[in-house]
């Protein structure tokens, strides 16, 4: 059976306070085995029958929806998916591992409109920017906090949803995804 990471947005930020195990829960209700969190911020490992990724983020929106009475942005990628967007971020050779993050998208946008976010932003903020696949790699060289560069402005302009996750996170769920195969062998 393959393994996933669920990538929920808006976990524990603001009025959204859940505990982890109320969340793990909640998941193995759904279907969902090997239920794991990985940090106490939306980072869900979990076994399931193979599907489309996009199934599984619509039917985790939904449970947000229906058990915790809040919307969350789902995203679910392989342990692969989450690799590759490690090893693809252009910035991760010279940025901060606390500063440069990748967005997760719901969606693959276009090259043009990527083009046309970044003409908008220019002159806003010093960051980097570059596009993956279905994810945004962000360098908040002076830091996410003081950023214009928002979660709510790149998904307006680019016409979807997304979480994002700094490196450092990014390299902690992908050593419990290995460290977890690992002992499955």
């Amino acid at each position: 059976m393959p393994r996933y990471v669920a990538l929920l947005g808006s976990v524990n930020v603001g009025r959204n306070r859940l505990t982890m195990a109320d969340l793990r829960r909640a998941f193995e209700v759904e279907g969902l085995s090997n239920v794991e969190t990985v940090v106490a911020s939306g980072n869900m490992l979990f076994d399931h029958d193979a599907r489309p990724t996009a199934g599984l983020e619509e039917k985790l929106a939904a449970l947000m929806l229906d058990r915790f009475s809040f919307v969350s942005t789902a995203i679910v990628r392989s342990r692969d998916e989450l690799a590759s967007a490690l090893a693809d971020n252009p910035f991760a050779a010279d940025g901060e591992a606390n500063l440069v993050y990748t967005m997760f998208l719901t969606a693959e946008p276009g090259a043009a409109q990527f083009d046309a976010m970044v003409a908008r932003y220019s002159g806003r903020g010093h960051e980097r920017i570059a596009l993956g696949d279905r994810a945004l790699f962000i360098d908040y060289v002076d830091g996410a906090g003081r950023s214009a560069l928002t979660g709510a402005f790149i998904e307006r302009q680019l016409g979807c949803l997304g979480t994002a996750r700094n490196l450092r996170s990014i390299a902690r769920i992908l050593a419990k995804l290995d460290e977890q195969a690992g002992s499955v062998r």
